[in-house]
């Protein structure tokens, strides 16, 4: 018998659970119990918010689980974990807290039989003991003590072997013949023949031809409407061109759903597990990947309270996961989310301290591995970022890819700006200082200062030592400790910190309007003020102090790997190597920095956008600085990734987004190429007109929240949920949700939002997914790249059309662009894209709903061809949404005046 209370609260109630049963409690009493008894849990972060009690804690089964079934995945909710532990689900929200004390049971039981992660387990309960984890005592003693010794975690991860270099690839091509006859091997013989998705193939193969002059990659632009079947077109030649090549392709995506789901269809090109580790990795940003070094120094007493329980249960984890992604791995989106902000981020190698070879887990290191097991694959399924990043400063210089796919192609633009854009702020300069010189207040933790992780190249090299040195100097005029507070107080220390003060002067003087929300603020950087011309010279100097030593070392550790002394064996030359990466790519940052500051009080760059901006969060300050982007960013991307191709394919279902192909073109890079690329399209096989119909409500007015949240909740009743709502500010997300989540609850039908509930997008995603009753809300990364098939996506709500967010940025880009004509691209690719959410296969049907009576005719090319449009009012609306999907008209007959009375004051929420 398990001797605790279950607590289950949701927007339907609350509800207690002992031996004697159930009975529903108020909020004050479930808190009452919840601080006097240990009490079973499900998702503790998520049940404290909805009691308004955030230091609720207890025994959280999620936690439980992540302990007993390391690396394995359960959607977090009643039914998600009765599937996991193979229980019948709870039916009712009045039956779950029942259901968790049986849940509890049946996790309890599990080391009494054949349990696969049973090593380790001993040795981490002892530990989480020590800690006071809540189930330790419950879990801790049905644990056997091993015989032996447990081999345990750092002693048992495998590690990585060294191999001679890959060959360059062959120069071999993939005629278009034998790319359709790969593609019908993949789809499997009896699979539904489709035209488009044979055409895609043979169009795809002009990208893994050998290309014929320098600079001039093959490069192939392909729109392939939802359900053509796109992934697998490309794959056809690109695994065809790397087996015969012998060489690598990366396929590039924009989206960790993308990723994971690609990395399911490789299982059709390599079917036995085995081959497909070999043949497939995928790659990420190191940020994304397990540090075995900082996780070691948070076991030993490195963390403290909650984030050293959450570092033992990610321990348990990396002992059985494929490949140490924290991120979109096979770590469960929800666990680090269970610790709020305790540690998950520190177990992650986040400011670039990476020892390398001087790091003692370095041959087993994740990053490591994956970087080496990318070198050997046929198919490297990376993002756009790791790309560009790997093109622009990697350390891979001999393995380099020379074919790239990039799918969700549509967004290489806003990949491009971001990563080749230039950022002098307090957060960014603090960040450098505390790179070059470690820790300054005796903090505890492993990080080292540059002369720590350089001392042997300091001793045995002069120069190299001097050049530290100054480095560590000049480091101190950076931002440190304190900076925000100083300045606020019109107290700054240094010429980084005055600069800042000035910079935060003018943005205010210019920016900041009556009524102001409290959100970031940016003026442009033109006619400065005299207070910040002359705080920018003395930045400049000790930015100039900073990157010449930095420069100095570089050259230096070169001359050192050139001289090869005795005491330099493989790790030691490695590290230098990585230090020689990371040194090259902060000496690069702080010129950027100059080149900025070069420009307050002069000319002004055509290429470049420039301004000052304040970042806030309900009127607190975090950040401030000078910003530059380039105004066309995919010239860097093409100068670094794409002409030093050999054969690149654009791809995405919504490439031209409603526009054109020398739009499309632009905005991926392709004019800046000497060969023009090729162009493909092929329509969705969908049948629009008879799945979907676009419904654009005309008398829901603007900036009426309870307005907006009434018609939220009629859709959704209407729909039966399955509704994913979509909106262009977290504010108004917000103030629907906390109106109808109660109402919608209390219908049986459950609501979930981005920035609301404390769980990561990815697992709000997969929570939606499985229940068709439940409805989400949420802001862009919902609207792009959410792949949810079925019964369970029949209704996209949109709260109005998604202009661009006015800014300096987006003002210099429109009037390049053609003013209005550049905003009305932007609005249809968004639309475009929100749109794809709804049909996603065949036997898809559903409505697009736009709550906006200023929805431009012009606008409408967005949608696919043959679709509906209405312009309707919501009661028309709610009828039409009822019809097609077989749910309730509305929260009552008509929404009812109660209800409305409700929503309107905000008691429905």
């Amino acid at each position: 018998m398990i001797p605790y209370p279950a607590l289950h609260a949701s927007h339907g109630g609350i509800w207690i659970a002992t031996a004697e049963g159930t009975r529903p409690i108020g909020r004050g009493e479930a808190i009452r119990i919840a601080a006097d008894t240990p009490v079973i849990l499900l998702n503790a972060a998520l049940v404290a918010q909805r009691l308004g009690y955030p230091e609720l804690s207890g025994l959280d089964l999620l936690e439980l689980f992540a302990f007993l079934y390391p690396a394995r995945f359960a959607v977090p909710t009643p039914k998600g974990l009765a599937r996991a532990v193979d229980l019948s689900p709870p039916t009712r929200d009045e039956d779950v807290a029942a259901f968790l004390r049986e849940a509890a049971a049946a996790l309890l039981a599990v080391p009494e039989g054949d349990w696969p992660e049973r090593e380790g387990a001993w040795t981490a309960v002892q530990s989480l003991g020590r800690l006071r984890w809540p189930w330790a005592p419950a879990i801790g003693p049905l644990i056997a003590k091993p015989r032996t010794n447990e081999r345990w975690l750092f002693a048992a991860l495998p590690e990585w072997e060294e191999h001679a270099p890959r060959p360059a690839p062959l120069s071999a091509t993939v005629p278009p013949g034998d790319a359709e006859a790969r593609l019908h091997t993949l789809t499997g013989a009896g699979a539904e023949e489709r035209t488009g998705q044979r055409a895609f193939a043979a169009a795809a193969t002009e990208a893994f031809a050998p290309r014929a002059m320098r600079d001039a990659p093959n490069m192939v632009l392909a729109e392939a409407g939802t359900g053509i079947g796109k992934t697998l077109g490309y794959l056809a030649p690109a695994s065809l061109w790397a087996e015969r090549a012998g060489g690598a392709v990366w396929i590039s995506t924009y989206t960790k759903a993308l990723q994971r789901q690609l990395a399911k269809e490789t299982e059709r090109v390599f079917p036995d597990a085995t081959v497909r580790r070999e043949k497939v990795v995928t790659r990420k940003g190191r940020e994304n990947y397990l540090c075995l070094l900082n996780l070691e120094d948070a076991l030993q007493g490195g963390f403290a309270g909650r984030a050293a329980i959450l570092a033992h249960l990610v321990a348990r984890w990396a002992a059985y996961s494929a490949d140490g992604d924290m991120v979109g791995g096979d770590l469960p989106g929800w666990l680090p989310t269970l610790f709020r902000r305790n540690g998950p981020a520190a177990l992650t190698d986040r400011r670039g301290e990476c020892v390398y070879a001087g790091c003692p887990h370095y041959r087993k290191c994740f990053i490591e591995r994956a970087a080496r097991a990318s070198a050997d694959a046929d198919i490297v399924i990376a993002n756009h970022a790791l790309v560009m990043v790997n093109a622009a400063r990697g350390r891979e210089t001999t393995t380099r890819p020379t074919r790239y796919v990039f799918d969700e192609g549509h967004h290489l633009f806003e990949a491009a700006d971001s990563m080749f854009a230039t950022a002098l702020t307090g957060q960014e300069t603090i960040e450098l200082r505390r790179w070059i010189l470690g820790p300054e207040s005796g903090g505890r933790g492993r990080r080292r200062g540059l002369q720590a992780r350089l001392s042997d190249v300091a001793s045995y090299d002069e120069q190299g030592g001097i050049a530290i040195q100054d480095a560590v100097e000049a480091a101190r005029n950076l931002a440190s400790d304190g900076w925000l507070g100083r300045i606020a107080e019109g107290a700054p220390f240094g010429p980084i910190e005055h600069l800042l003060a000035a910079v935060r002067g003018l943005t205010y003087a210019r920016a900041e309007q009556p009524g102001d929300a409290g959100y970031g603020l940016e003026t442009e950087l033109a006619e400065p003020t005299p207070e910040l011309i002359e705080a920018a010279a003395p930045a400049a100097a000790a930015l100039d102090a900073l990157v010449r030593p930095l420069v100095t070392l570089g050259r230096r550790l070169e001359a050192v790997l050139a001289e090869a002394p005795d005491w330099m064996d493989g790790p030691a030359r490695a590290r230098i190597e990585g230090a020689i990466a990371s040194i090259g790519w902060r000496a690069e940052t702080v010129a950027a920095w100059l080149s900025l500051l070069a420009r307050v009080g002069g000319p002004a760059d055509p290429d470049h956008v420039d301004w000052l901006a304040v970042e806030r969060i309900e009127g607190r300050e975090y950040d401030m600085g000078l910003h530059r982007h380039w105004l066309d960013p995919t010239r860097p991307f093409a100068e670094v990734v794409l002409k030093p191709a050999h054969g690149v394919l654009v791809t995405s279902a919504t490439l031209t987004g409603g526009g054109d192909w020398p739009t499309a073109e632009a905005r991926v890079g392709a004019p800046h190429l000497a060969r023009a690329p090729s162009r493909f399209e092929a329509a969705s096989p969908f049948a629009y007109e008879r799945q979907a119909e676009v419904l654009i409500v005309t008398d829901v007015k603007r900036g009426d929240l309870p307005a907006l949240a009434n018609a939220y909740a009629r859709l959704i009743v209407a729909a039966g949920g399955g509704t994913l709502g979509l909106f262009t500010a977290i504010r108004r997300l917000r103030g629907v949700h906390g109106r109808i989540a109660d109402r919608l609850a209390r219908e049986g039908l459950p609501l979930h939002a981005q920035h609301v509930d404390p769980i990561d997008t990815g697992t709000l995603v997969d929570i939606f997914r499985d229940d068709p009753a439940a409805s989400l809300l949420g802001t862009d990364a919902l609207r792009d790249g959410v792949d949810v098939p079925g019964s369970s996506l029949r209704l996209v709500v949109m709260e109005g059309v998604p202009w661009p967010k006015p800014s300096v940025l987006h003002a210099a880009r429109r009037l390049a662009g053609g003013g209005s004509a550049y905003d009305d691209r932007i609005v249809r690719a968004r639309l475009a894209q929100a749109f794809g959410r709804l049909i996603r296969r065949a036997d898809d049907s559903g409505a697009f709903v736009m709550l906006s009576a200023a929805m431009p005719s012009r606008l409408l090319a967005a949608f696919p061809p043959g679709v509906a449009v209405t312009r309707v009012t919501l009661d028309e609306a709610v009828a039409r949404v009822a019809a097609r999907s077989g749910g309730r008209l509305s929260l009552s007959p008509t929404i009812g005046h109660e209800a409305r009375i409700a929503v309107e004051d905000g008691d429905a929420g």
